[in-house]
């Protein structure tokens, strides 16, 4: 191959690396301490890209590290160009940033344009009034004497979306009080966040998460949406705060941004849309690139279902031209092991949905300790829960999926912010480097066959008849996948060699709740 033609190969793989990348999560506080006050931190992040990279995934993102007074823990914003000192500092993560890449990884950093925190010098200067509170969305009351709230939103987090400040005005938050939403209408807005990205771009981050990416524009007039239970609207019902069609105009602009640096940096959309074809509207090919699938991770363990939404999925996707993404835990649900009936249960399917997520086409997202097995922990002591969706709605809180990550089988945490289960000591990390039974184990080894496979990486889906409660494709002419979603076992009339199972399978049958890989002998 001509030196011309290697630098074209390396090229067209480099622009091509995020359409079936495997995303690794990072919620940085509950990922690793460096400095022992029981807090996640970038230098503790930075320790453990070995083991990132040994698992085998592709890149990492990093939630929020920006300095915050933690109301969200990070998601309000006071410094869009610096690292809370609670994390470390702007040189660890440029050393963060060049490390990973020295491992073959590649990092993508949350932006949150939809609100900044309400200690952000903007804000600050807002509530004087004067032209910087065009920045954000103040209103004038209704009622007699601007008694009451300019509409009828809700907080996400429960609650009126609005709070009354000194002057009689309100001001908008979506999310918490501590959260006020921007102005997108404001040039300087826009400006700022453009210089935002190029900054962390300038950095070296190989993209966006962008959070609320169908935030920022508010429908004219903020009209009234004339119902209460608003939160259970979101991605389901057209919504005038939310999936404005203005939002596009913002994520073009930063398409452009992202293309204008080398190596392919990517946006990915955390976005909620009414349908399937509004939310393939973030990932045209003049937008973002990815936009999480929530639609996967909402459905529950029904083969027929599953397979509706994988269908739909990958449809719309193909419709712009973009890959499908595949979903299974984050940093805002309750964890899969758990979703999944929990106990040995929940575990034998989160094993077996790992194999489904990682076999599909297109790109695939791992939060950290799903690679563990980890359940949602449901009996954190009260004088701990903190979450401020939670502290408003006390059905709905995320601290259970936040539990720091155990290193050790004693935790490898001092005093970690909030306690991590003694009965985790079997799932530790250290418990289950050895134990080739694992789902750690599982995970690396599923890893690394993804990588090893070429059709994997380019094969169709096709669909194979099956018997009732399992699914069966193929991934080009040599991969196939079965899914046993039943409560018996199945026999999988597959013929091939056996690559992964992720349960023994019993004279040949797959047990219940497990999925198998095969590849056929001449592969």
């Amino acid at each position: 191959m001509t030196e011309l033609a290697e630098d074209a190969a390396r090229t067209a793989a480099a622009t091509r690396w995020w359409r079936d990348a495997v995303i690794y999560q990072v919620y940085v506080r509950s990922f690793a301490d460096s400095d022992g006050d029981g807090v996640g931190d970038l230098p503790g992040v930075r320790s453990r890209l070995p083991y990132l990279a040994d698992l085998g995934v592709d890149a990492l993102w990093l939630t929020p590290f920006y300095p915050s007074p933690m109301a969200d823990f990070g998601y309000d914003v006071a410094d869009y160009r610096d690292v809370d000192p609670l994390f470390g500092t702007l040189a660890d993560a440029r050393e963060l940033i060049a490390d990973a890449h020295a491992h073959g990884l590649r990092v993508i950093v949350d932006v949150v344009p939809n609100h900044t925190s309400d200690r952000h010098p903007w804000f600050a200067r807002a509530l004087g009034g004067g032209p910087d509170r065009d920045r954000y969305i103040f209103r004038d009351g209704r009622g007699v004497s601007g008694e009451l709230p300019p509409n009828d939103w809700e907080s996400v987090f429960g609650g009126p979306a609005w709070t009354r400040v000194e002057d009689g005005q309100w001001y908008l938050h979506l999310f918490a009080p501590e959260q006020p939403d921007l102005n997108w209408e404001h040039p300087e807005v826009h400006a700022e966040f453009e210089d935002v990205l190029r900054f962390w771009l300038d950095l070296g981050v190989d993209g966006f998460r962008v959070d609320v990416a169908h935030g920022m524009v508010k429908a004219p007039g903020l009209p009234d949406v004339g119902r209460t239970g608003q939160v259970e609207m979101i991605g389901t019902a057209v919504v005038p705060f939310f999936d404005q069609d203005g939002v596009h105009d913002i994520h073009r602009a930063w398409r452009r941004i992202l293309d204008s640096y080398p190596g392919e940096r990517i946006g990915v959309a955390e976005a909620w849309a009414p349908t399937a074809e509004r939310l393939a509207g973030y990932i045209r090919p003049d937008e973002l690139h990815q936009a999480f699938n929530f639609h996967f991770l909402k459905t529950p363990w029904d083969a027929a279902r599953l397979r509706a939404v994988i269908d739909e999925s990958l449809h719309t996707a193909a419709l712009v031209g973009a890959p499908s993404t595949w979903v299974l835990s984050n940093h805002d649900v309750k964890r899969h092991v758990t979703r999944y009936g929990g106990g040995e249960r929940g575990l034998r399917r989160a094993r077996a949905a790992a194999l489904l997520a990682l076999a599909l086409p297109g790109s695939a997202y791992v939060y950290q300790g799903e690679e563990l097995g980890l359940p949602e922990v449901l009996d954190l002591p009260e004088e701990c829960l903190r979450d401020p969706q939670r502290l408003r709605d006390p059905d709905s809180g995320r601290d259970g999926c936040r539990v720091p990550v155990p290193w050790t089988r004693e935790s490898g945490w001092n005093d970690p912010w909030l306690p991590i289960p003694e009965e985790w000591a079997g799932l530790s990390v250290e418990a289950q480097l050895d134990d080739p039974d694992s789902t750690l184990e599982l995970y690396r080894t599923a890893l690394r066959l993804r990588r090893e496979c070429a059709e994997l990486g380019d094969g169709d889906l096709t669909w194979l008849d099956a018997p009732f409660g399992t699914l069966a494709f193929t991934r080009g002419d040599g991969f196939t996948c079965v899914v046993n979603l039943n409560d018996h076992e199945v026999e999988p009339r597959v013929e091939g060699e056996l690559l992964l199972a992720s349960a023994p399978l019993i004279d040949g049958a797959l047990p219940p709740d497990s999925a198998a890989w095969w590849r056929r002998p001449s592969w």
